[in-house]
């Protein structure tokens, strides 16, 4: 995984502890789905959102410690999702495996966010005394402009 940047103050901030249930993932990307939606963004842009912050809970219930938070930054650029957990471990991509039934989620968070995701320590936001990692992308208003292929049926 590549760290491009670490995550900044933007102008909006919003953040939602994750409770630690089978559920936790569907309401994750609820959320994320009513906030971008509110902002009158592309519905692709938000589906890509919606998938790439599905992939970030999942691994973070995997891989990670609790608590879990997720965060949303909104600037006048771009929107930053983010993951927090308390474990140390950084996510690396797993080496592609056709048959596998997992490793395919941080690939597709960088297709999908064409480059723009990272991992670093962070500070909750939800519990000011705690320090995790945050897992993150980043995605221009107006969506991924460059020449990535999307991932996408039919395309």
């Amino acid at each position: 995984m590549t760290t491009l940047r670490s995550a900044r103050r933007s102008r909006m901030q919003y953040a939602w502890p994750l409770r630690e249930d089978a559920q936790t993932v569907g309401h994750a990307r609820e959320i994320i789905r009513a906030e971008l939606s509110a902002l009158a963004l592309s519905a692709d842009l938000v589906d890509d959102a919606v998938l790439m912050v599905s992939e970030l809970v999942t691994n973070a219930f995997m891989y990670g410690d609790g608590p879990y938070e997720l965060v949303l930054h909104i600037d006048a650029k771009e929107i930053m999702c983010v993951v927090v957990d308390s474990s140390p471990i950084l996510p690396a991509p797993s080496p592609p495996d056709v048959e596998a039934e997992h490793g395919r989620g941080l690939r597709i968070i960088a297709r999908l966010s064409d480059g723009f995701y990272g991992c670093h320590p962070q500070r909750y936001v939800t519990h000011s005394d705690l320090v995790g990692k945050a897992t993150w992308f980043a995605l221009p208003h107006q969506g991924v402009s460059s020449t990535v292929v999307p991932i996408r049926a039919g395309t």
